[in-house]
């Protein structure tokens, strides 16, 4: 593992990193996770594909929340405030704002018109959909890039995060996305157990 593994762009060291990645989230000690992950990673854009339009779900959304917090700060007021947004406008909200990819940011709007959806949330469903386009929205991924400045969860920090991981995954080259960057510089940071 690469101590500052931004400040290389050896795509042999940010592969090994980005293989770590699931022994990562296993180390966090969160039960749930794990599996959270895996449905995620697989099972939600595998749902999400074929969907015309393409949009998420009440539950969709609110596992992508619990997958969110599970791999990060837990929230629970998050939940309480995501649960009870109705399921006809979270499929009418999340089937615009993926209508809208790849805007880098109208995505992120029209999602937080939801309750309990900010750029992070917003950033999970656009990632799960569009991995080569949007990278997740972490405070531990943001703080190991240079010049974002203190993580600020807004849509002028979030274009900026985004499009530094689009040029670092174009900079690997291959089939890397900036989700792959992304989980590879979570990975590298230990998850939030690498922060205790």
């Amino acid at each position: 593992m690469a101590d500052d593994l931004w400040s290389t762009s050896d795509p042999q060291v940010w592969r090994a990193t980005l293989e770590r990645y699931p022994a990562v989230v296993a180390a966090q000690g969160v039960a749930r996770l794990p599996a959270l992950d895996r449905w995620y990673q697989d099972e939600l854009p595998a749902a999400i594909a074929p969907r015309h339009p393409a949009h998420v779900t009440l539950d969709e959304l609110v596992r992508a929340t619990e997958w969110k917090m599970a791999r990060g700060v837990w929230r629970q007021r998050n939940l309480l405030l995501v649960r009870p947004n109705p399921p006809a406008a979270v499929e009418e909200a999340s089937g615009a704002a993926l209508a809208a990819v790849p805007d880098p940011l109208k995505h992120i709007r029209l999602l937080a018109e939801l309750h309990g959806v900010g750029p992070a949330t917003a950033s999970a469903i656009a990632a799960a959909f569009a991995p080569t386009v949007y990278p997740f929205f972490d405070e531990l991924v943001a703080n190991q890039i240079p010049g974002l400045g203190s993580v600020d969860f807004t849509l002028r920090y979030y274009a900026r995060y985004a499009e530094a991981l689009r040029q670092r995954a174009a900079q690997l080259g291959g089939d890397w996305t900036p989700t792959h960057a992304e989980r590879a510089l979570w990975a590298n940071a230990g998850g939030k157990a690498g922060q205790r």
